[in-house]
């Protein structure tokens, strides 16, 4: 049986984001798969929690798709989070809702991989820095995979770009046809490196 996967895309400047848009170019256009842009559906922040719940019941794998701001996610994202994951639906008691589902963050960032380290400028891995997101996806029961990056986007060339965004389709593919194993991929700092991995 196939996985369904929901994209939660958040992008307040998305019409400036090749980066992104070769993203989603590549993202399968295929059932399994919706693609849910935030900032389109809520320009103004008022947040259907409701329509939102029912979107991530009926999906097994949801993924935070964003730009890295300030080690964080855009603040519709955060106030996404802070709205539809509620006390007793998504955690406390009787918050069940979520339990078993697969999430992680598919995220581009200005910085190369190198600042993301102990001895770089940011000195935290990416990981580290999103350990937030780990967080409340261990709150709600859900189970939080290595995040997908596309690091140093300023300097990225057309083709470096198109090479990574072909990596996230076929990590999408792998997904939905259940072509993983959790543990293997929790091994790896990155999907990315684990999809090289799994290539060999």
């Amino acid at each position: 049986m196939k996985n369904k996967i929901l994209v939660l895309f958040a992008h307040p400047r998305f019409e400036r984001s090749s980066n992104n848009a070769a993203l989603i170019r590549h993202i399968p256009d295929v059932p399994e798969i919706t693609f849910h842009d935030l900032y389109e559906n809520y320009p103004e922040f008022h947040i259907d929690k409701e329509y939102e719940k029912k979107l991530l019941v009926e999906n097994q794998i949801i993924i935070w798709q964003h730009p890295l701001y300030w080690y964080s996610c855009p603040p519709l994202m955060k106030q996404w989070i802070d709205i539809v994951l509620e006390f007793g639906w998504a955690y406390g008691p009787g918050g069940t809702a979520l339990e078993g589902k697969i999430i992680f963050n598919a995220i581009t960032a200005g910085g190369q991989i190198s600042a993301y380290t102990r001895e770089g400028r940011n000195r935290y891995t990416l990981k580290e820095l999103l350990t937030p997101f780990d967080q409340t996806a261990y709150l709600c029961k859900m189970i939080y995979l290595p995040p997908f990056a596309v690091h140093g986007t300023h300097r990225l060339s057309r083709d470096d770009v198109e090479v990574q965004a072909q990596q996230y389709g076929q990590i999408l593919n792998k997904l939905i046809n259940n072509e993983f194993k959790i543990n293997e991929i929790q091994n790896h700092q990155y999907l990315n490196d684990w999809l090289m991995n799994n290539a060999k």
